[in-house]
């Protein structure tokens, strides 16, 4: 495992690469980013900021995605993938909204974990996006598969173990942004399909640089 300074180093070099850590899923109200989270399980952000605009149009209030047919929503994100389920989601998502929470998007991990599709990852993205927790690590593929290269974790696949691992080693205030951060660089230099180690920054602090990583595609998980 890391030393505090390696961890705020590999903190600081992501910084200066990627100054603006913004969640790269388009939307304007709350509730929008809950929906197109749930759409990008098993799918790139790039579909869904291309699906969700129309999609956002033909039903712009909760109300109307509640008393939606499930089928037009599929239409509408069909493109996505599993559109048949992720329908089903929005449509009971948005009616457990109006229901349970008076139509507003809830804070509290317990709360969000009720709500239909939506599992640890889309409930800490909402809890640091939406609220400004602090502490909130979301494990989605990039930050497990990097994660586990650079040494931050032990290399497990779990994202409940990524999620306790870098909640014990990252400084609260930076966690949320440094995932998104992960998420750029993922893209961008250490993507699943290879480790680009001759355009890193990070390599002096790096396991896998060093011969001690393995460079593994992960598995998408939500």
């Amino acid at each position: 495992m890391k030393t505090e300074q390696a961890v705020l180093s590999i903190i600081d070099a992501l910084k200066q690469r990627y100054p603006d850590a913004l969640c790269s899923l388009q939307y304007e109200k709350d509730y929008e980013l809950l929906f197109a989270v749930r759409l990008s399980a098993q799918c790139t952000d790039e579909r869904v900021n291309k699906v969700t605009p129309a999609l956002f149009r033909r039903f712009p209030t909760l109300e109307s995605f509640a008393q939606a047919d499930p089928e037009e929503v599929g239409q509408y994100i069909h493109s996505c993938g599993f559109f048949r389920g992720k329908s089903r989601d929005l449509v009971n998502c948005a009616a457990m909204l109006l229901s349970d929470y008076g139509g507003k998007v809830p804070g509290e991990m317990e709360e969000l974990l009720r709500l239909p599709g939506v599992g640890r990852k889309t409930a800490n993205l909402i809890q640091g996006d939406v609220f400004g927790r602090p502490g909130v690590v979301v494990a989605d593929t990039h930050c497990i598969r990097i994660s586990a290269r650079l040494g931050l974790t032990d290399g497990t696949k779990d994202p409940g173990k990524v999620e306790q691992q870098l909640r014990a080693i990252l400084p609260g205030e930076e966690s949320n942004h440094f995932c998104h951060r992960l998420v750029l660089f993922g893209r961008e230099v250490c993507t699943a399909r290879r480790a680009y180690c001759e355009r890193c920054p990070l390599c002096q602090w790096c396991d896998h640089f060093q011969g001690q990583g393995r460079d593994e595609p992960i598995a998408t998980v939500l």
